[in-house]
């Protein structure tokens, strides 16, 4: 069923348009935002799509107000589109952590209550986004995939599991070993349940060690980041490329943390990585 689209906000941007709509998702059983910039054309050929998904806490609105990213995204004729990181509502479950429940979906689909009814964000984001952005604007097929943290997890997890629709994906100070930190270990507990085994589907770690289509990937990890120890854990990610001889780059920068400072510094890196390949 075709959901219609209700335009929140919009502003003129570096020539293109800077975009926040909402819909009824019928994936996720609530509203849903997602904001959206759209370049001034290039050519007459539909621009290709470039995903960035969000962390902890966040929303469809931090990327777009805090990173800088649609100066080079204008320049170089990407569309950048920004999901929220959850469902969210009166009626969508929610916890009092900031870990777990809305702003905190993770990027997969939970099969347990009460989390099941709405936490499904891995089918939103394959397939009822996509579809609504493919009908409702002018874009091309080639898509690349981005994020940061939990969405630097999300990123890697839909990239590795969909290699077919992705021509590359990146990654800024991701939780690249859910399954084992305690972001994950929380996570996957609530939502996922206690065993183990069904965990495996979205873990980058083992994803890539499975991986038969790989894509090129580019990582970058702030040193001076609080949480790198114990939850973000890249070397764990880049063992594994280097024994598969998977094509990742993972960079890590002196000195910054795990803000979207951070993100802002090195998005410009990101977006020209991207259009290497989107627009090949």
């Amino acid at each position: 069923m075709a959901s219609s689209l209700e335009l929140l906000e919009e502003h003129r941007l570096f020539g293109g348009w800077q975009q926040r709509y909402r819909h009824l998702s019928a994936t996720l059983n609530c509203s849903m935002t997602f904001s959206i910039f759209l370049p001034g054309p290039k050519s007459e050929a539909p621009p290709p799509v470039l995903w960035f998904l969000a962390g902890l806490t966040c929303s469809d609105e931090n990327f777009s107000t805090k990173s800088g990213a649609q100066r080079v995204a204008a320049e170089l004729g990407l569309v950048l589109v920004m999901p929220d990181t959850s469902p969210r509502g009166e009626v969508v479950p929610n916890d009092e952590a900031y870990d777990l429940g809305q702003g905190a979906g993770f990027y997969l689909n939970a099969t347990q209550a009460p989390w099941d009814a709405h936490f499904r964000m891995y089918d939103y984001l394959t397939e009822e986004l996509p579809a609504l952005v493919a009908d409702n604007f002018n874009v091309s097929d080639r898509q690349a995939i981005m994020g940061h943290s939990m969405g630097g997890h999300g990123a890697l997890v839909l990239a590795l599991r969909n290699p077919q629709r992705f021509v590359s994906a990146s990654a800024f100070a991701p939780i690249v070993n859910p399954g084992q930190v305690p972001w994950g270990e929380k996570a996957f507990t609530a939502y996922l349940g206690e065993d183990r085994s069904q965990w495996e589907n979205w873990d980058s770690c083992l994803l890539m060690q499975q991986a038969t289509h790989p894509l090129p990937m580019l990582l970058d990890q702030g040193d001076s980041d609080q949480f790198l120890a114990d939850q973000l854990r890249p070397e764990r990610l880049e063992a594994i490329a280097r024994d598969k001889g998977y094509p990742l780059t993972v960079r890590i920068q002196p000195g910054y943390d795990h803000s979207y400072y951070f993100i802002a510094s090195f998005v410009e890196d990101h977006l020209r990585f991207h259009a290497k390949y989107l627009l090949a």
